[in-house]
C-alpha cells in the first residue's frame, strides 16, 4: 500500500511539473498591433517590453505565475494607462487581458514568434 501511495505522489508531482513547464510565457510575441514584445524574467516575475513599433523599449507589463496562467499589470502604451492584467498561454498563442475594476476588460491574442 505504501508503494502505491509513493508512486501516486511521484506521478502527481511529475505531471504538475510537466504542465508548468509546458506553457512558458517567456519569449518573443507578435502583439495585436503587429509590434514585437519580449517577455523575460525580472525580479521573480516576467516583464513585458516592446521591442518594435512606436513604443519600442517601453516596459508595458509585469506578471507572475506558472503553468500557462499569469496575473499582474498591463499598460496600454498609447493611453499610458495601467490595468490589472492576466495572460494565458495555449501553445503558440497568448491571450492578454486588461481590466478596470475586474469588470470592464479588453482581450488581445498575441502569437509566439
Amino acid at each position: 500500500m505504501r508503494m502505491i501511495i509513493v508512486a501516486a505522489v511521484a506521478a502527481l508531482a511529475f505531471s504538475t511539473a510537466a504542465v508548468q513547464a509546458a506553457e512558458p510565457i517567456e519569449g518573443n510575441w507578435k502583439t495585436a498591433s503587429g509590434a514585437t514584445a519580449q517577455i523575460a524574467p525580472c525580479g521573480g516575475s516576467f516583464c513585458v517590453t516592446l521591442k518594435s513599433g512606436k513604443h519600442a523599449g517601453k516596459q508595458i507589463g509585469k506578471m507572475a505565475g506558472a503553468g500557462g496562467a499569469y496575473k499582474g499589470t498591463i499598460t496600454d502604451p498609447d493611453a499610458d494607462k495601467t490595468y490589472s492584467g492576466s495572460g494565458k498561454v495555449s501553445g503558440n498563442s497568448l491571450k492578454m487581458q486588461g481590466c478596470v475594476m475586474s469588470v470592464f476588460c479588453k482581450t488581445q491574442t498575441w502569437s509566439r514568434l
